[in-house]
């Protein structure tokens, strides 16, 4: 069983992960994560905490000689801005400063003082924060380097940033587009220009932009998730992970919400008999799932996030102790964040496939494993050959 939990504050002294049911004997240092929390930090249109903050993590327990021991691994990455916050995180009752009273629309504040029975929407802030998802990422690196050993790969890029949107398929992504998409800021192959403009003017107006941002995995095998218990559906698991990152309003896996206007003729896609691996598919409209397994083919996700609720023109709210109207505030923040919003949802999917590949194949050790999915694709060779 694999589980994982975070601990922490955005400007508190660090964030931590523990991320307990990683198989013993993977190789995994702390250059692995780090490139992916330095994939995080990119993106046009951040903001200033970006300047301030250079991600790394440090392992605390769970790997002895550069391979995983199979105990919990313990993961803390620091807050370099908590240097300029300490008086208000101070964890003792002399912490001062920092105290907010007008909920900002959007954002966790009004709820969350209420249900937690606040009077400074400060400590709601602090944990609700996106900050967070560099843990998160964290604990996804661990589970991409797992996944490797399997021969499943992920791939993120955003397809929608305003206005702006690339119509290309995924499918049609060459490796050089994949190169491209990798060193652009706003990772995109085809649209770079138009998502920059789109960024620019909300800059220049004090808006926030959303957007899409598509997520596929390759090399998975059939029959990864179940279709015996509703909460053993991987498309089930997969959209409360990715829904749970912040600001994302929407998880489309395949064709999605376009599959509407498809007859069902034209949506499900047909199973052809082929010599390469007994059988092939024209169209992959279910996104690589059927009923809540995957089927051998590419994973393919769309999530849609909202624009960032912070704004340089704030909206109207109300003094949670006065009762009296007035604007909200602004706090430092993003102008879009949907690009690093892809490499949360990339390393964050890899948990959700990681936790029902496990509970596929099992083992305590990587070699168990890979031993018990090497019994099971054996045993499907006839329709399914990944080599």
């Amino acid at each position: 069983m694999l589980r994982f939990l975070s601990a922490g504050e955005s400007h508190g002294r660090c964030l931590v992960g523990i991320l307990e049911g990683m198989v013993s004997n993977l190789r995994l240092s702390e250059d692995d994560i780090n490139r992916e929390l330095e994939r995080r930090q990119r993106g046009y249109g951040r903001g200033g905490r970006m300047q301030i903050e250079k991600d790394t993590v440090r392992l605390l327990s769970g790997v002895r000689g550069g391979i995983t021991t199979g105990a919990p691994l313990c993961m803390m990455i620091k807050n370099a801005d908590h240097d300029n916050w300490r008086s208000v995180m101070d964890i003792t009752p002399e912490a001062s400063g920092g105290e907010r009273r007008m909920p900002r629309p959007g954002h966790a504040d009004l709820p969350g003082i209420m249900k937690y029975g606040f009077e400074d929407i400060r400590n709601v802030i602090e944990r609700s924060s996106a900050r967070e998802t560099a843990v998160r990422v964290a604990a996804g690196a661990v589970c991409k380097k797992f996944l490797a050993e399997f021969g499943i790969n992920f791939y993120s890029r955003v397809v929608q940033i305003g206005k702006a949107a690339d119509t290309l398929c995924y499918c049609d992504i060459s490796p050089y587009d994949r190169k491209k998409i990798e060193q652009s800021d706003v990772r995109s192959a085809a649209m770079e220009t138009e998502m920059k403009k789109e960024i620019d003017n909300a800059i220049e107006t004090g808006e926030s932009l959303g957007g899409i941002f598509e997520l596929t995995v390759e090399g998975a095998c059939p029959g990864i998730g179940s279709y015996v218990q509703w909460d053993r559906r991987l498309d089930a698991r997969i959209a409360g992970l990715l829904m749970s990152i912040p600001g994302i309003k929407g998880v489309e896996i395949g064709a999605g919400f376009g599959a509407i206007s498809l007859p069902g003729s034209s949506f499900h896609d047909q199973i052809l008999p082929s010599g390469k691996k007994g059988f092939s598919r024209k169209t992959n409209n279910a996104g690589g799932i059927e009923g809540g397994m995957t089927n051998g083919e590419t994973i393919w996700i769309k999530c849609a996030m909202k624009p960032i609720p912070t704004l340089r023109h704030p909206l109207m709210s109300f003094d949670i102790k006065t009762l009296a109207p007035g604007e909200s505030y602004y706090e430092r923040s993003d102008t879009c964040a949907v690009v690093p919003a892809s490499i949360v949802g990339e390393n964050f999917l890899s948990l959700a496939i990681a936790e029902s590949f496990l509970e596929k194949f099992g083992g305590d050790s990587l070699g168990e494993t890979l031993q018990n999915y090497r019994n099971y694709s054996g045993s499907i060779s006839r329709y399914w050959n990944h080599a």
